[in-house]
C-alpha cells in the first residue's frame, strides 16, 4: 500500500524530473540498498521462486545485464522498490492498485506465474534503457504472461517520465506525464482518457475492445474511461485512498476546491500553482494531515482514525527520485531515501555514480539490531512514537537541519566534481564516493545520537512517574 507523485520537467522549479513514492507494508520489513554489477554472457531464466518470492514467475535473463541499483526486501533480495541503471533509466514500483470485481471476473490476476512487484525492478532495470522502453516491455509482459497483482509503476529518464497502471490480469495503460503537470496517486487506478493515436499513451492491444466485449464499457455511455471500466471505486477508496490524493493536489494547487472524498472526479493531471521542488516531494512523503483533526499522531496515537495518511508507521522506506538532464548521470540522477516512516526519518542522497555503500546498508532482518542502517533509523522512530507530541519535534528539527546542510554540501561537491571531470575522471569519481559515503555515515551517526537523546528524555520521564522516594524526597 503506497502513495506516488510524478512531476513533469516544466512543472518543477529547476526543469528537472521528480518522482516520489512511499512504500508501505510492515515496520519489520528491513530494506537494503544493493548495487547490481553489469554482467555479460548470461543465460537461463530469472526466477521469482528461486529467490523465495511470492510466486513462480520466470523471464529470460538478458545476455548482457546493465549495472543497476535496487532497494529490496532483506529476506528475498527482491521487490526492488526503486533504482537507476547505468543507461539512465530509473523506476519506482509499485503502487498497489485494485481492479474491480467485474474486471477480475473476466480477466483475473495470474497469481501463480504473473509478474508482480517482486520482479519489476530486476527484470526491467537489467535491460531497458529508456522510460518509454521500460513501460512498453512491462506492458508486453502483462499481456503475454499476465500480472500477478494490480500495480502502478513510474519510469523516468533524461527526456521523459511515464506511469503505467494495470487494469486487470492482462490489460494495462501507460501515459507520459505532460511536461507542465504532475500526477498523484494513492492505491487506486487514476487514469481515465485513452487516445490510441497519441504518442504519449500506450496500452494493451485489446484495452477498449475487451472492455466492450465483456460488458465493462458501453460506448453509449460516452468516451472510454479506463478507471471506470477496469478499476475499483467504492466506499473503501473514500477514506483510505481519496484523502491522500486530495491533500497532494491541495498542496500544489491551494486554490483548488474539491471534496476530500471526490475520488474519480479528481483531475488526473494538474499544473501546479507554484513549481515543485524536491523539498515539496519530501514534504508529501511526510504528510499526515498535521494540524487537523485527522492527524493520527499529534493528539495521541489513534489507530481508529478513518483517514489514512501518506506517512504511516508501517512505511518501510520512502524515496524521491531527482533527474537533472543537464548534468552527467553520475550526479544528475539521485535517489533520496528515508528508511522507515518518512515523517520521523531523514532523506539521504544516493548518487547514481556511487560505486559502493557501507556494509550497514546490506544488513537488517525482521529482528532489531544495532548494526543495520534500517534499524538505526527505525529505532529512533519507534521510541519517538512513545510520546509523539514531545519527541517528534526533536527528531524532525535535527533531521531538517541535517538535510539543509547536506543540500548545501551537495552543491559544493557537484561543482568540484564537474571541475575534476574535465581533467581526471577517476579523481571525480573518488570525490563523489567519498562525499556520498560520508553523508551516509553522518546520517547514521545522527540517528544514533538522537536515539541516545530520546532515551535520556524518556528515562527522566519514567523516573518522574514512578520516583519511589521517601517523604523527604530522598533514596
Amino acid at each position: 500500500m503506497c502513495t506516488s507523485l510524478v512531476v513533469g520537467e516544466n512543472a518543477t522549479a529547476d526543469g528537472s524530473f521528480i518522482v516520489a513514492r512511499s512504500a508501505d507494508s510492515a515496520a519489520l520489513k528491513a530494506q537494503h540498498f544493493v548495487i547490481h554489477p553489469a554482467v555479460k554472457g548470461q543465460k537461463g531464466l530469472y526466477s521469482t521462486k528461486a529467490h523465495g518470492g511470492v510466486n513462480d514467475f520466470t523471464y529470460p535473463l538478458p545476455e548482457e545485464s546493465l549495472r543497476y541499483t535496487t532497494v529490496p526486501n532483506w529476506k528475498t533480495g527482491l521487490h526492488g522498490a526503486v533504482g537507476f541503471n547505468e543507461a539512465g533509466l530509473g523506476l519506482t514500483g509499485t503502487e498497489s492498485i485494485f481492479a474491480s470485481e467485474a474486471a477480475l471476473a473476466v480477466d483475473p490476476y495470474v497469481k501463480e506465474t504473473g509478474i508482480t512487484e517482486d520482479d519489476i525492478a530486476d527484470v526491467l532495470l537489467s535491460r531497458c534503457r529508456t522510460a518509454r522502453e521500460g513501460a512498453k516491455l512491462l506492458g508486453e509482459i502483462i499481456e503475454t504472461q499476465g500480472a500477478g497483482e494490480g500495480f502502478g509503476v513510474a519510469f523516468v529518464d533524461e527526456t521523459e517520465v511515464w506511469y503505467l497502471e494495470t487494469g486487470s490480469g492482462h490489460q494495462w495503460l501507460a501515459q507520459r506525464t505532460p511536461k507542465d503537470k504532475y500526477f498523484a496517486s494513492g492505491n487506486q487506478g487514476r487514469f481515465q482518457d485513452y487516445d490510441p493515436a497519441s504518442p504519449d499513451m500506450m496500452a494493451s492491444k485489446t484495452l477498449v475492445s475487451f472492455a466492450e466485449e465483456k460488458g465493462l464499457y458501453d460506448p453509449k455511455d460516452g468516451p472510454f474511461n479506463f478507471s471506470k471500466a477496469y478499476t475499483r471505486d467504492d466506499d473503501r477508496d473514500r477514506i483510505y485512498n481519496d484523502p491522500r490524493v486530495w491533500v497532494m493536489q491541495k498542496h500544489f494547487n491551494p486554490s483548488l476546491e474539491q471534496a476530500p472524498d471526490a475520488g474519480r472526479s479528481f483531475p488526473v493531471y494538474l499544473t501546479p500553482e507554484k513549481k515543485a521542488t524536491v523539498e515539496d516531494a519530501k514534504a508529501m512523503m511526510r504528510e499526515h494531515f498535521a494540524g487537523t483533526e485527522h492527524d493520527p499522531y499529534e493528539y495521541g496515537l489513534r489507530g481508529d482514525e478513518p483517514w489514512r495518511p501518506i506517512s504511516v508507521f508501517r512505511t518501510y522506506e520512502a524515496h524521491v527520485m531527482h533527474v537533472r538532464p543537464w548534468l552527467p548521470k553520475e550526479i544528475g540522477e539521485v535517489i533520496y531515501i528515508a528508511m522507515g516512516m518518512a515523517d520521523l526519518s531523514v532523506f539521504l542522497p544516493f548518487y547514481a555514480g556511487l560505486t559502493r555503500v557501507p556494509d550497514s546498508w546490506g544488513r537488517g532482518t525482521a529482528d532489531c539490531d544495532a548494526e543495520s542502517a534500517y534499524w538505526k533509523f527505525r529505532r529512533v522512530q519507534t521510541l519517538a512514537m512513545t510520546d509523539y507530541a514531545k519527541l517528534a519535534p526533536i527528531v524532525r528539527e535535527a533531521y531538517a537541519a541535517f538535510e539543509a546542510a547536506t543540500s548545501e554540501a551537495q552543491k559544493a561537491m557537484e561543482e568540484e566534481y564537474l571541475a575534476l571531470l574535465e581533467s581526471d575522471h577517476e579523481a571525480a569519481r573518488a570525490k563523489l564516493d567519498a562525499f556520498n559515503l560520508k553523508v551516509l555515515a553522518d546520517g547514521e551517526a545522527l540517528a544514533e545520537k538522537l536515539l541516545n537523546r530520546l532515551f535520556t528524555i524518556r528515562t527522566a520521564d519514567i523516573e518522574a512517574l514512578v520516583p519511589a522516594k521517601n517523604r523527604k524526597n530522598k533514596d
